[in-house]
């Protein structure tokens, strides 16, 4: 395999959803989110949609360092469908905040709008919170902590990433069978 790329990938631009309700998708992340509204694009059929021509709406809301949430609408007051085979909390977005003053307050504002939260969950290399959007997509909040060795419960460092990775290949299908006598590790307690 060869993993000499010829290019670098420099970070996020986007990462697009379908959306039910434009106005709640705006006011949720333009308003409570603090994400504003930056670019749109209002078209019928781009190139790169194929198939049947469609109109819609791309919404582009950007954060701090230039990266953006987006959202097409497509105008049928219809979220997109959750896998049938994918448990909710798998398939979520985490994007990182400041630091763990900024993690609390989104909690809070957050909560105070009635969006339930869970956490912050310390994970041991990273701090976050979880909550749904309005179009049911999983979303985090995270910080990232000082590297925390979290020996016993399968997690390892960066360097042993690899490792970890080959060690996965040959457990995998024994996944349900080790989820069956899982226990909470401590450092996944909520956090206060």
């Amino acid at each position: 395999m060869n993993t000499g790329a010829s290019f670098d990938v420099m970070g996020l631009h986007h990462f697009a959803w379908k959306c039910k309700d434009p106005v709640k998708t705006r006011w949720f992340y333009e308003e409570l989110l603090g994400m504003p509204l930056e670019h749109t694009v209002r078209a019928t059929h781009r190139p790169t949609t194929g198939g049947e021509p469609v109109h819609f709406l791309h919404m582009f809301f950007r954060m701090t360092h230039g990266a953006y949430i987006a959202f097409f609408d497509l105008g049928d007051d219809e979220a997109a469908l959750p896998s049938p085979n994918t448990a909710a909390w798998v398939n979520h977005i985490a994007l990182e905040v400041a630091d763990e003053a900024a993690l609390v307050a989104a909690r809070d504002r957050l909560e105070a709008n009635g969006h339930p939260v869970v956490g912050p969950l310390n994970h041991g290399f990273v701090k976050s919170i979880y909550f749904f959007d309005p179009n049911g997509i999983r979303m985090e909040f995270t910080i990232r902590t000082p590297e925390v060795s979290l020996a016993g419960d399968g997690h390892k460092s960066d360097a042993d990433a690899r490792a970890e990775f080959d060690l996965w290949l040959q457990e995998r299908k024994r996944a349900p069978e080790f989820a069956k006598s899982w226990q909470l590790h401590p450092v996944y307690e909520e956090a206060s």
